[in-house]
């Protein structure tokens, strides 16, 4: 287990320091090339770079247990992660923006040469890298792998605009190109900013998971009502659940680790991190209603 979460560490290593250093390239070559399509592209590929980042941070942090201090451990600082990236990426497509609307109407012929070989350079460093995590079981890494798939699509998108500025007099195609990437960025950085939003505030990751655990729970023998059933997830991938069981009567103890057992193997496939059961037996009140603490039904 060591040997693999220390294999998928280094390929998630590779993976940034490739990234990171061609983000640099790529601010640079915009700049020499006059391209605002590979500034915009810079953009993504810094988003990219702190994600991947974030990712290799976090798979060395995973590797550290619950402590006394984060007691559920270290998954959800990719939360905050996700939030500084996504205010970093929407800064920077602004500023792509505010560079590539005014060249609509003044365009200003980029130098297609230059885009032509920075296309190619950003073909292949983005390509060796989701190669490298292609070899990866992880998650981190499956998610990483379609990050730089999509930049290599984003390259050949350059790559041909930039062939095409070789023989057309179009550079109105640069802007165009810059702000559908942009566009694009923005889209998707709000819909992960208002995910990890709902997330941090410890909304429920799935309604239907709610309401499928409330139905499980139900279909078991002894179990007449199901209350204060609260599901949150750590950082949207490991999901929390707890909840309060009233039994129907009052179960000696072979039968309540009988119903204890049966929860689990109606559990077992959804796969949660932490699970917390109380039992309620008739008559006796709710403790978290006495104490008039806020719940979910």
């Amino acid at each position: 287990m060591h040997n693999h979460a220390h294999s998928a560490s280094s390929r998630i290593g590779w993976a940034f320091f490739l990234n990171v250093s061609f983000t640099v390239i790529e601010f640079i070559g915009g700049l020499l090339t006059n391209s605002t399509a590979i500034m915009a592209d810079a953009v993504h590929d810094l988003g990219d770079s702190l994600s991947i980042g974030l990712a290799w941070l976090l798979s060395k942090l995973s590797s550290k247990g619950a402590d006394g201090v984060f007691t559920y451990g270290y998954h959800r600082f990719s939360l905050f992660g996700a939030l500084t990236n996504g205010f970093v990426l929407i800064a920077g497509s602004l500023w792509v923006l505010s560079e590539a609307i005014p060249r609509l109407l003044e365009p200003q012929r980029p130098d297609a040469a230059g885009m032509f070989w920075l296309a190619i350079l950003g073909v292949a460093v983005n390509g060796y890298a989701a190669y490298k995590l292609s070899h990866g079981n992880t998650l981190n890494e499956r998610v990483l792998n379609l990050h730089l798939l999509e930049d290599v699509l984003g390259w050949v998108a350059v790559l041909v605009v930039s062939v095409t500025l070789m023989f057309f007099d179009w550079p109105i195609l640069d802007p165009l190109l810059s702000i559908a990437f942009t566009l694009f960025i923005l889209v998707n950085v709000v819909r992960n900013i208002v995910a990890a939003g709902a997330l941090l505030m410890q909304a429920t990751p799935d309604r239907a998971l709610h309401q499928r655990v409330v139905d499980e729970f139900l279909a078991l023998e002894h179990v007449d009502e199901a209350h204060h059933v609260h599901i949150w997830s750590l950082d949207g991938e490991h999901h929390v659940l707890t909840a309060h069981l009233r039994l129907t009567d009052c179960l000696d103890t072979a039968q309540q680790i009988a119903v204890k057992d049966a929860i689990g193997e109606r559990l077992d496939e959804l796969d949660f991190v932490h699970t917390t059961i109380e039992f309620e037996f008739p008559e006796e009140a709710c403790r978290d209603s006495r104490l008039k603490t806020p719940g979910a039904q």
